[in-house]
């Protein structure tokens, strides 16, 4: 692995650090004082990982921490590290990236570190989704089982939440619609791709009355899935706010309709709007486009 490399935080209290690593040296991370990378939160252990640089690859190994070490949401004892990985430990997300060879020493980049935290009033794991997206940082808190909500902002998209309860997806909602239901939220979210996340504590009233059931890993699986096929046929759907409506008179036979078209019809009937006819729409939004597609192909429902 030639070239020059450095540890960037991306997330937690020391965000927009920059921490290098030289060749053939090793540096320790953990709580402790006299380490070279100081991490100052609980869940961090005294000695939790080291990094070593031999012979351009770059090498990092938990230390028997309390917490663990993760890379690219899995949990690593041992492991190569190369550009673009990201490395969890505590609340930090740190990603391995190029830098050059005007960087700062290790010694003068462990103070900066410190000045960085003083500066940072960040209180829990906060970063942008262009830097960490969404499917990463489920997979990352998971893995470590964490417990709380992910607080998700778009400008365009809308506030979204991940509830989590340790490492499993329970809820999701976007814009508190809860009509919308927790599985079609996660899948609109897994493809948000810009924004800003912030990881806080559980909500001690939040209850619902239908939770999801199946494994992070499984609806993550699904989501990205459903997201691949909604985006192979999207640019022949109508727009968000593209109006729709029935043509009068309507030759074609409703018998000749499956249940999810009728539903699509129907709702094509009362809401008139695209976008409505997705969030209210029992069916997920894959479902819902492909039988708004063939609605408007055969005839049954109109554009503007």
């Amino acid at each position: 692995m030639p070239g020059s490399y450095a540890l960037r935080f991306i997330s937690g209290k020391y965000q927009g650090g920059l921490f290098p690593l030289s060749p053939d040296r090793e540096i320790v991370i953990g709580r402790s004082s006299e380490l070279d990378m100081v991490l100052v939160e609980d869940m961090v252990s005294r000695k939790h990982a080291k990094i070593s640089t031999v012979a351009g690859q770059i090498i990092i190994t938990d230390m028997g921490s309390t917490n663990g070490t993760f890379v690219n949401g899995e949990k690593v004892r041992k492991t190569r590290l190369k550009e673009g990985d990201r490395i969890l430990i505590g609340t930090s997300i740190l990603k391995v990236v190029a830098s050059g060879p005007e960087q700062v020493s290790q010694s003068e980049a462990r103070e900066q570190l410190q000045a960085v935290r003083s500066e940072n009033k960040q209180s829990s794991m906060s970063g942008t989704l262009e830097e960490v997206p969404i499917p990463d940082l489920l997979q990352l808190f998971s893995t470590s089982k964490r417990t709380g909500v992910l607080h998700i902002k778009s400008a365009v998209l809308g506030y979204g939440k991940i509830y989590l309860r340790n490492g499993n997806i329970f809820y999701a909602s976007i814009d508190d619609d809860h009509d919308l239901g927790p599985m079609k939220s996660l899948c609109r979210m897994v493809g948000w791709d810009e924004g800003s996340f912030e990881f806080g504590p559980p909500e001690d009233d939040a209850e619902f009355m239908l939770e999801l059931e199946d494994t992070t890993e499984s609806l993550l699986m699904e989501a990205l899935r459903q997201l691949d096929e909604f985006r192979r046929i999207a640019p022949r759907l109508p727009q968000p706010h593209e109006t729709l409506a029935i043509p009068r008179p309507l030759e074609q036979p409703l018998s000749n309709l499956k249940p999810v078209e009728l539903d699509v019809f129907q709702l094509v009937l009362n809401e008139g709007l695209t976008q409505h006819v997705f969030d209210r729409s029992p069916g997920t939004d894959y479902e819902t486009a492909s039988a708004l597609l063939d609605l408007v192909t055969r005839g049954y429902v109109q554009r503007g």
